[in-house]
Formats: C-alpha cells, structure tokens, sequence
C-alpha cells in the first residue's frame, strides 16, 4: 500500500508540474492535437529541458507539434543549446524557439529552428492561416549543424542568430514580414515531422532576457531586474542560483567556496551558491558602494569603492575593511578612484583614477594600503585605461585599454614597464579576470557598436576565455548585460567556474 501511494503522490506531483510552472515557462501543450502526446520535463539539478513532441510538421497552413511558453510583451532576446536526442524520424524533424500569436494551430508565428539534417532555418506565417514559405529558397536558411540558436525581436523586426559551441553568434536573417501581436507566446518546441512518432529533444542554457531600447537611463535602478548565474567553463552550462527584480551587480567568488559577494543598493552582500536570502556586509561609514569590490588573495581583506557624500557629486574612493565586516579604512584621498585588484601580498591594491594632469582621461595606479603617494602605471593622454588586475603569481597586472583605437586587453609589469596588447579582434574586450590556477582570463566583450571606452547597461554580451600564453578567445556565454556583469574577479576557487550577472525585464504571466 505504501508504495501504491508513493507512486500516486509522484503522478500527482508530475501533474502539478504539467500543468503549472515548468523551469521558466508557466504552460506547455500540444498544439494542433498531434496523433500522439507530447511532453515536457524540467531538469531542476542542470536547469535543462527534455521535450518529447509528435506532429505532421510545422508547415503549410497549420501546425502540430509540443509547446512550452511564456506570454511575453514588448522587445526580447531568446537564447538556448538545442540538440535532437532521438534517432529514428525522417531528417526534418525539428526543435528550437518560437514566437507564436496564439494557441491556435494556424496562428502566425516565428521559428527560429534546428532540423536533423542540419538545416538552420528562420521560418514563418505571415498570418492566421498563410501557407508557410520554403526556407531553402530564402536567404534565412543554412545547412550548417548548430548547437546554439537566438531569436530576438526588436519593434516589428525578428533576428535570428547561431553559433557552435565556442563561436560569437552569427545573424543568418531577419524579417519584418510577420506582423505580431504586443503580446505573444514564446517558447520552445518539438517536432518529429511523423504524425505516427514522438521525437526527443533537449534544450539547455535557456533564456528569455526582456531588453529596453537604447535611449533607456541605465543608472536609474530597477529598470531591469538581475539574475545571478554560475558558469562551468569546460562545458558551459549555465546555472541561475539567485534572481532580484531590482539591479545587484558583480560578484566576488568567496575564497572559502562557501558563497558570493556582491553589491545592491549602496551595501555589500554575502550570499551562499545555493542562492538563499543574501546577508548585508556591515561596511561602516561606507553606505554607497559601487560595483568595484575585491577580496584579498588570502581572503581576508574586502576592497571596496564608496561614494564620500561630502564631495560635491561624491567621488568614488577606495577603502579596505576585515571580510567580516567593519570600520572601513581608506586608501585613496583623491577622487574618482574605482578598486579593481589587490596585490599577491595584500600591501597594495590597483585601480583606475582620473586626475586632474591627465584631464579626463582615466589611466591606472597602484598604492599602499597604508598610505604613501599612489604611482601611476599607464600615461594615457586620451582614450581610457580600465579593469587593473593582478596575476596570482604576482608578476603581472592585466587590464583593459583603447590605445590601439578599441578597448583591447593588455599585460604590465608590476612597475607599470612592458605594456603588452593580448587582444586583436573587432570587439571591445573588458576586465580580463585571471583564474586563480593562472592558465586562463576570462572577459567581457562588446559588439563594436558600442563606444570602445563605455562599458554600458544592457547589451547583448559575450563572455569569452582565452590561454593566459595566448590564443584564439572562445566563447563561453551569450547574454544580455555590460555594466556590473563582471567588473570584478570571479572565478571559483579551484578555477572550473565563473559567477556572473544578466539582466531582464518581468516576464509577463
């Protein structure tokens, strides 16, 4: 009897699921009543989808296929790996994202989509039962075998982006031939193309990231909420473990491996990496902390920089205090100085300062924590020096700079001598983040529409990795962020992991 209720309880608990929240989606079905039912199962341990799905096909002038979704208005990013599980349906099955009117079987709809033959294709219906168009007569089709697919729609505008695993995404088309509703469901699907077979699919690293348009204030807070996400650099699967409507920013990995700093409203918090509710460090007379916060290489110092009210406008100035907490004490009398690293022995820490000499170009220093005079380390007449950060043997200081024209990663000495350029490439590369092992930095790079001296909010981004001895970059992570993402070192103590911030909007239920 026991295990007749247990069993009971399990059916009844798959139910709930089936019918309510499922990861991030809050409904699945079948659309067009295939033959044979569909499914969809949420792995909760790898935050990854398993859909089984049937159907004639996603064609013509209706649809039959297995459907997760959100409803969603106004613009958005849709990003995901998708593979085919199943061996035995003819080559068109399909699987991937799409943004549908309705619920309808003939809706008009958008399909970015992965087919087993390798077939990448943005497909669509113009209108509530339009025949669909032959992809491989359009420019929005490529026969080239993809993991990763991103749909974005931006006003009346679809784009549809693909990558293999390592790559910066590349556009293969964009339309504005559907017109769509404000509100649309949008998801992610299976298809076998066999009304007499269900197909299995997997899809991972899913997300749905609500953007806002250019012009937006990014320094207002709340206008998009933050999720807090962890990264497996050799596989890249993606796992979210804490999320705020409001702006947090820039984590710090705790040498300990026991949890998270990071920065929210002016303080400094603490939060454990299985998420939980974050705990305020107590940071003194230093009530407006910014998103330039280190801890010391021995994990017993928390660098931070904190507005001084009495300035006019409040200049950024560093400090340093116990990891515990405390009275903090500080370094930098001159202002703006923003804290990006500490020094092997903890005696000094680096940071980027505008000074009066240098007008207002931001060049690199370094200094006592005890006092003394601060040194400076580049000589930048224009342009921006940014993102100082010590390697873990101690020999160098990585950083970001535009002097060859576009923000660009480069190495120094300790004495500022030897300044090397390591990046050569058309993007803007920020905040090289060396892993405490030493064989690797981890940075940020913007599309090259963006000024090479702003780091802003909300851009679609990539986080990329590269050999500490050189080497091509490969991508490690898409997602829509800039500003606060990664300003400072986090990776995880035994260098297998990266902690890391996106942005979205609501979602609307």
């Amino acid at each position: 009897m026991k295990k007749i209720i247990q069993f009971s309880l399990l059916l009844s608990t798959f139910f709930i699921m089936a019918q309510n929240q499922i990861g991030i989606f809050n409904n699945h079905a079948d659309i067009g009543k295939p033959k044979l039912a569909g499914s969809t199962i949420f792995n909760k341990e790898e935050q990854s989808y398993n859909l089984k799905g049937a159907g004639y096909n996603v064609w013509f002038g209706r649809d039959e296929f297995q459907y997760v979704y959100n409803k969603i208005k106004g613009d958005f990013i849709l990003t995901g790996n998708f593979k085919i599980l199943s061996n035995a349906s003819p080559v068109h099955r399909k699987t991937g994202w799409m943004i549908r009117a309705n619920e309808d079987e003939n809706a008009a709809h958008m399909t970015a989509a992965i087919h087993d033959d390798g077939l990448m294709a943005l497909q669509w219906r113009t209108m509530k039962g339009a025949l669909m168009r032959d992809p491989q007569d359009e420019i929005f089709a490529k026969k080239r075998s993809t993991e990763i697919i991103q749909l974005e729609r931006l006003g009346k505008v679809f784009i549809m982006r693909i990558a293999n695993p390592g790559e910066p995404l590349q556009e293969i088309g964009r339309t504005d031939a559907v017109v769509m509703p404000d509100e649309v469901l949008v998801g992610i699907f299976m298809c076998s193309h066999n009304p007499d077979v269900v197909e299995e699919g997997k899809a991972w690293n899913v997300r749905i990231e609500q953007t806002v348009p250019d012009n937006h204030n990014g320094y207002t807070d709340g206008i998009l909420g933050s999720k807090m996400e962890i990264i497996n650099i050799f596989d890249g699967k993606r796992k979210i473990v804490y999320e705020d409507k409001g702006r947090f920013e820039a984590p710090n990995w705790l040498p300990n491996n026991k949890g998270l700093v990071f920065n929210q409203g002016g303080g400094i918090y603490t939060i454990p990496l299985t998420g939980d509710t974050p705990t305020l460090i107590n940071t003194g007379s230093a009530k407006k902390n910014n998103n330039d916060h280190v801890i010391s290489f021995d994990g017993k110092l928390l660098g931070i920089s904190s507005h001084r009210e009495e300035l006019p406008g409040g200049g950024s100035t560093i400090y340093y205090l116990p990891i515990t907490g405390g009275e903090p004490k500080m370094v930098t009398e001159k202002t703006p100085s923003y804290l990006h690293g500490w020094t092997r022995d903890g005696k000094e820490v680096v940071y980027t300062a505008q000074r009066p000499e240098s007008g207002s170009t931001y060049n690199i220093f370094k200094k006592s924590i005890n006092g003394g005079k601060e040194i400076q380390l580049t000589h930048l007449t224009k342009g921006l020096a940014d993102g100082p950060e010590c390697s873990p043997d101690g020999k160098y200081i990585y950083y970001n700079c535009t002097e060859s024209g576009t923000m660009q990663l480069w190495r120094m000495r300790m004495d500022g001598s030897e300044q090397t350029q390591l990046t050569f490439d058309q993007y803007n590369n920020w905040f090289a983040h060396v892993s405490p092992d030493n064989k690797w930095i981890a940075f940020m790079s913007f599309v090259d529409t963006v000024e090479p001296t702003d780091h802003p909010f909300y851009k679609r981004v990539m986080l990329r990795l590269m050999p500490i001895s050189g080497g091509a970059p490969k991508v490690i992570a898409y997602l829509y962020g800039g500003q606060g993402t990664i300003n400072t070192p986090s990776w995880s103590p035994d260098s297998k992991f990266i902690a890391f911030v996106s942005n979205s909007g609501p979602i609307n239920k």
